[in-house]
């Protein structure tokens, strides 16, 4: 019977070669399928007098081939590109808008600042001056429109970090399940792994690896343990831990990522922790550009209202009365997270003297206990007020506190984020341009000396007392000294010191005289009444469209005008979608390596599989013939017995 037994075993041995080749075959094709070989090896041999007789061969296992450091590489390169593809698909959105010839805020400045200048340039036209309000309503219009769409873009992407933290769940409910089934089937097989089934589970690891960069471990069990970010559990063994998308504390337009705990409490995970696949990609989008570029275009909008109307204010309008806001503007945007305890409370305004040194950031205000406060700017992380008192004026802002805080409350800043949204237009009668200057200068006909005084200008800020307009006369006592009598502050001054081309200041304007006066000489400054074709106000404020206003900081002054604070966002975000997309293309390229290294490892090849079912064929026939040969014998044998 031992010819027999060695005969059937190649046949099974044969048979098992056969299956694992077709079940190659069949699967070449399948997503995450890993090649499987059987693994042979020869039965225990029969002693006898004449030395070890074989007694054919057996199946040990079928072993499926997979590299797992490969696999690793696999998951880390295509975490790394599914990131930027998804920042890149975000990021080509702002690109798009902001860079748009026709849609973008270049246009609207320009023709803003043309109404500005055509009033300049006949400041009594009143068609002039509803163009120049016109141009005005288009340029906030043109705000308002790229906020909402960049609003609009944020709102999507909370959405699918909602959508996405789902599919996470799921996934992770897949894979405890698996672990289940995983362990079953050992314990049922003898220890022998379910290779099919640990391909699911890779797969399923791939499919999760591609929302959110995770790490594995693998139990003693059989069982894979996968965390993401500094290790926070998503499957542990056969439990899943649940992900949910909350508002984030301190701002409830920002949907973000939290893991819930024993007992249902869902803890917040820092966004610096959720990297790589699309998730990672869209909460990286989110910080690094969108929250930049509708902040830097909020302050661009804060800025130039803020400026308007304060230049305006400096100026008269056609009814003979000072100026007001030409637009009204947005305030520092205050937000209390959920989780203080206290009763405090944060105010902000901007501070206008200092509003070149706003900042595209958000800001964290952090009560220490005392009276100490700990203010952060987010962008970079700069500590601004470390355990100190408040108030301050720091980066264009005013910040004051009150109420009652308790140590650990924290407010959310945010200077500019609203400020494209908000802004407007203040009135919609042209006569309230305030294109002319509200003082008049005049020399005396009776002057005998050389000496002539300048038209004069307003004092910034714009003055708040009733004295402006009052009329001041300059008399020349001699040719150093002269007195300045009226109503005003610091009225009357006798006896001034004059030097030629020195600034004189009263009442919140400033004038000079130059030249040679005699004694007797008069000069004036009062209201500028009838003033209807004068521009000099005007002038100013198309002056606006290339002085330097914004991008300051304390130890520098104002670096950049409107437009090139615009350039600077469109340049900035362009920038980043360049280098967004080499990133994308560079990670995608070691993925595809990193694949195919994989491939060539646990890949079916199809060539190689059919000549495997060739060489099982022909062990099978071979072995079937020792079948034929043992019967024939057995035949033999039993005829010699009859």
């Amino acid at each position: 019977m031992g010819l027999f037994n060695v005969g059937v075993s190649g046949l099974n041995a044969a048979q098992a070669g056969i299956l694992t080749a077709s079940h190659n075959i069949s699967n070449a094709s399948t997503p995450g399928y890993s090649r499987q070989q059987i693994l042979q090896a020869s039965n225990i041999p029969m002693v006898t007098g004449s030395g070890f007789m074989g007694q054919g061969t057996h199946i040990q296992t079928v072993s499926r081939i997979y590299d797992a450091f490969l696999g690793r590489q696999v998951l880390g390169a295509e975490a790394s590109a599914t990131e930027m593809d998804s920042y890149l698909a975000q990021i080509q959105q702002i690109d798009n808008i902001l860079a748009d010839s026709s849609a973008g805020l270049s246009p609207a400045l320009t023709a803003f600042f043309k109404g500005v200048q055509d009033v300049a340039a006949n400041p009594s036209s009143i068609p002039g001056r509803q163009s120049m309000l016109s141009a005005a309503q288009a340029l906030v219009a043109r705000f308002q429109s790229l906020d909402q769409r960049l609003s609009e873009i944020r709102e999507g992407t909370n959405q699918q970090i909602t959508v996405q933290i789902g599919q996470i769940n799921a996934y992770s409910s897949q894979l405890a399940d698996i672990n289940q089934r995983i362990i079953l089937a050992q314990i049922v097989g003898g220890s022998q792994p379910p290779n099919d089934l640990l391909d699911q589970r890779d797969q399923m690891v791939t499919d999760l690896n591609k929302l959110v960069r995770v790490s594995t471990i693998t139990q003693g069990d059989g069982s894979f343990s996968v965390f993401m970010g500094n290790g926070q559990p998503l499957v542990v063994g056969t439990q899943a831990y649940q992900l949910q998308a909350v508002q984030a504390p301190d701002d409830p337009e920002r949907t973000t990522v939290a893991i819930v705990g024993v007992g249902g409490t869902a803890l917040i995970l820092p966004e610096a922790q959720v990297s790589g696949g699309s998730l990672g990609g869209l909460i990286g989008f989110r910080s690094q550009t969108l929250d930049a570029a509708q902040n830097a275009l909020g302050r661009i909008a804060l800025t130039l209202g803020q400026n308007f109307n304060d230049q305006n204010k400096l100026g008269q309008d056609l009814t003979g009365a000072l100026g007001q806001s030409l637009f009204a503007v947005s305030t520092p945007t205050v937000r209390s997270s959920s989780l203080n305890t206290g009763t405090g409370v944060t105010t902000a305004g901007i501070d206008t003297s200092t509003i070149d040194r706003l900042t595209g950031s958000d800001y964290r205000l952090v009560f220490n206990g005392g009276v100490n406060y700990t203010l952060t700017r987010l962008s970079d992380n700069a500590v601004l007020v470390n355990g100190a008192p408040l108030p301050a004026s720091i980066d264009g802002m005013a910040i004051a506190v009150g109420g009652v805080p308790v140590a650990g409350d924290s407010f959310l800043i945010q200077p500019t984020r609203l400020g494209a949204r908000d802004v407007a237009l203040a009135f919609s009668d042209p006569r309230l341009i305030a294109a002319a200057a509200p003082i008049r200068t005049a020399t005396a006909l009776a002057n005998t000396g050389t000496a002539s005084i300048s038209s004069g200008t307003v004092n910034a800020p714009p003055p708040t007392n009733v004295n402006l307009q009052q009329t001041v006369t300059i008399t020349f006592t001699g040719a150093a000294t002269f007195n300045v009598t009226g109503i005003g502050v610091g009225l009357p001054a006798l006896g001034v010191a004059y030097t030629s081309g020195a600034n004189i200041s009263y009442n919140g304007w400033t004038t000079q005289i130059s030249g040679t006066p005699t004694v007797g000489d008069v000069f004036t400054v009062s209201a500028n009444a009838g003033g209807v074709a004068d521009n000099r106000n005007a002038m100013l404020m198309g002056a606006l469209q290339t002085k330097a206003t914004m991008i300051g900081s304390s130890t520098s002054s104002p670096t950049a005008s409107y437009q090139s604070a615009y350039s600077q966002i469109v340049g900035s975000v362009g920038s980043k979608t360049n280098e967004v997309q080499a990133i994308a293309a560079a990670q995608q390229g070691l993925f595809d390596r990193a694949t195919q290294a994989l491939q060539a490892t646990s890949g079916v090849n199809l060539d190689e599989e059919a000549a495997n079912l060739l060489r099982y064929q022909q062990a099978y026939q071979a072995s079937a013939k020792v079948l034929e040969i043992a019967s024939k014998v057995f035949d033999e044998i039993l005829a010699l017995g009859r």
